[in-house]
């Protein structure tokens, strides 16, 4: 099924060509591709099918029809699979970091998706060829909890909850800086970052409604340190990261928006080098927990905290004679999201 993404280009901006807007809304395309598709009158502009070289002025509307992509086979593989929970509805993995969610393009296989395909052999296929059974992700270097479903039915009453925002999701993060307030949250559109390709950003002419909540767990104070619980009221690309970054708060170890100068600059030598040593964002996704599509039932799953990140706040914990944190289960309509 083709997928249709609508922008506007807002008033007061600069005159600027389609095929350059559109190249920073949509990275993954490239030019000889946009083009393409304005010839295949694929984008349409005020209701008219755009032009090759149509400068914007400011106030138009632009309708992009993007084709489904060129399939990707993917195949069953034998990959190592931590299952917190499964049925003949749904499972429940503990992913990885590292581990790609699902195929494409650098990444055909060794994905969730590829390992999922050899564990189950009833995935639901609403998610298409690539992305069997897949209702949400977590980036490539998070670490955590993730549903898949094995039917329509599953999938599509799963897909809802996250779409109403009920689905209850705590992740874990070590950032850097501290914190002062206890609790917060931050409330910024999040899409495509207007110059680097890779990044989003909440200065970008498009964003999409993206809301995290954040409450403080622990400070180490010597090593501008913070831990965060964060729960997201919604679920966009790089959301906690975006966030956070912006805060000027950013999750060490994270190579796209974090700052390798503010590791650098740790007093501490041995706190220093686990945080430089770390090769992934300390970010984990924690718990989740959701109403079950057939039964009804609130289940919740939670996942330890993995030895690159333990290791890390282990130490911390040592040196300022703290003890070991023993995360709390709040219930999902906590609205203080303690």
């Amino acid at each position: 099924m083709d997928e249709k993404i609508e922008f506007y280009f807002e008033p007061g901006q600069s005159v600027e060509r389609l095929d350059r807007f559109l190249s920073h809304e949509l990275p993954e395309m490239s030019r000889s591709q946009l083009k393409k598709l304005v010839e295949q009158q694929q984008i349409v502009v005020n209701g008219v099918a755009a032009k090759v070289g149509l400068r914007l002025r400011g106030g138009e509307k632009i309708n992009v029809n993007l084709p489904p992509a060129e399939a990707i086979e993917a195949i069953a593989e034998q990959l190592p699979l931590d299952v917190l929970y499964e049925d003949s509805d749904l499972i429940v993995v503990n992913k990885a970091a590292g581990m790609v969610v699902h195929p494409a393009c650098g990444h055909p296989s060794g994905t969730l998706v590829n390992a999922l395909l050899y564990h189950c052999h009833d995935l639901s296929g609403i998610g298409g060829e690539l992305r069997p059974g897949i209702v949400h992700r977590l980036d490539m270097d998070t670490s955590g909890v993730m549903i898949a479903t094995k039917n329509d039915t599953s999938h599509n009453h799963l897909a809802a909850q996250f779409k109403a925002h009920t689905v209850n999701r705590r992740y874990v993060a070590l950032v850097h800086g501290i914190i002062n307030e206890d609790r917060g949250t931050v409330d910024q559109a999040i899409g495509r970052h207007p110059t680097q390709r890779k990044k989003m950003s909440s200065k970008c002419r498009n964003g999409r409604h993206a809301v995290t909540h954040w409450k403080v767990l622990r400070r180490y104070e010597s090593d501008r340190l913070t831990l965060v619980e964060l729960r997201l009221e919604t679920g966009r690309t790089h959301q906690i990261r975006v966030h956070f970054s912006e805060l000027n708060y950013p999750i060490i170890g994270d190579p796209l928006y974090g700052n390798r100068s503010r590791a650098n600059g740790m007093n501490d030598p041995i706190v220093r080098q686990q945080v430089q040593h770390l090769s992934r964002q300390a970010l984990h996704a924690r718990l989740l927990g959701f109403i079950h599509p057939r039964s009804g039932e609130y289940l919740e799953f939670c996942s330890a905290i993995p030895d690159d990140m333990a290791n890390i706040l282990c130490l911390l914990d040592k040196k300022y004679a703290m003890e070991p944190l023993h995360f709390s289960h709040v219930p999902l309509n906590d609205e203080n999201h303690d």
